[in-house]
Order: structure tokens, then sequence, then C-alpha cells
């Protein structure tokens, strides 16, 4: 009796190694699979790609990048439809009331829209890409054309024709204004966030 008793707790004790075995191998494969994937679900939470539609349709029609678009869309409104600025631009790409006026003349193709438009994300976006194309065609560097989208063309080009601030008159060695600094920063920062999560 006393070797059968034995025998059963050698095999009861195998059985119990053998299940911390495959529990300690699921744990593993969990943990590789969080380690490898983890980083990019976390990444692509931070940086998704909202209104996707809309946007990737409309930097088609205005020959944009779609990654810079989101990234100009994260760094302005976060994707918040309804984001509000203390100098009263709205919506997802921050338009001010008086700059959609006058894109409106720009691409009169329809009956005139109030402010209230910019709360609609397919008009703001709309409008936005269109003028990320315009200033994109008027300055041929990027930064400068983004310092532009932020200070407004009339401030750019007072910098584009001081020396110490441009020498060639096309880019800018240095930006006078902190926040157009910082949102630049972020604009080319998530840019290249966007081109390495996605495949644009």
């Amino acid at each position: 009796m006393r070797i059968v008793f034995m025998r059963k707790k050698r095999g009861s004790r195998a059985k119990k190694i053998m299940g911390a075995s495959l529990i300690l191998l699921l744990l593993t494969a969990v943990g590789y699979f969080f380690l490898a994937n983890g980083y990019e679900i976390f990444m692509k939470r931070q940086y998704p790609l909202g209104y996707q539609d809309i946007i990737e349709k409309e930097a088609g029609n205005y020959h944009l990048e779609p990654a810079l678009v989101y990234a100009v869309v994260k760094a302005e409104s976060n994707f918040d439809p309804d984001a509000k600025s203390r100098a009263g631009a709205v919506g997802l790409m921050q338009l001010t009331p008086a700059t959609f006026e006058w894109l409106q003349t720009k691409l009169p193709e329809q009956d005139a829209m109030d402010e209230t438009s910019l709360s609609d994300p397919a008009t703001n976006i709309k409008y936005g890409c269109y003028l990320l194309s315009m200033l994109g065609s008027i300055y041929s560097d990027r930064t400068t054309a983004l310092c532009a989208y932020n200070a407004g063309m009339g401030t750019v080009d007072r910098w584009l024709s001081d020396r110490s601030v441009s020498p060639d008159g096309v880019t800018l060695n240095k930006i006078p204004y902190p926040e157009t600094a910082h949102y630049t920063e972020a604009v080319i920062k998530n840019y290249k966030i966007y081109q390495e999560l996605y495949d644009f």
C-alpha cells in the first residue's frame, strides 16, 4: 500500500510541474506578444486615424500627404471637433472665422457659410486642407509653410525678409514666436510618427 501511495504522489507532483510549465510558457508567450505589439498598440491609440475617410479624401483632393494632415489635426485639436482656442480658432484644424471667410472666397463653389460650419468635421478639414495646400505652394519649405499656418502669412513674410531670421528668404533659421516654434516642432514630430506607424 505504501508503494502505491508513493507512486500516486509522484504522478500528482509531475502533473503539477507540467501544469506550472504550461502556465509559464503561456505567460511567456503573452508577455512576448505585448512586448512586440504593446508599443505599437499604445502609439496607435495616442496617434489615431481619426476622421480617416474625410482626411484622406481631402488630402487627396489637395495633393497633401495624409500623414501631414493627421499631424496638423493632432497638434491643433487632438481630434476634438469642438476645440476652440483663445485666439478664436475653431474645430479640428483650428481655423479662425476670418480665415474661413477668406478661404471661401477662394473656393466659391457653394453658398457662403457662417462660422458655425467650422464645427462640422467635413467642412473644417476641407478648408484646413485647402489652406495647407495653398501655403505649401507659396512656401517651398515645409516648416515655413507650417509657421504660416500658425502665425499667418503676413508674419512669416516679415520673417523671411529679415536676414537675421532667414538668410535665404526661403527657410527660417529661427522662429521668433515661441508658440509657433513649439507648434511646428509638434507637427513635424507627429508627422514622423504617423509615417512610421501607418503605411501611407
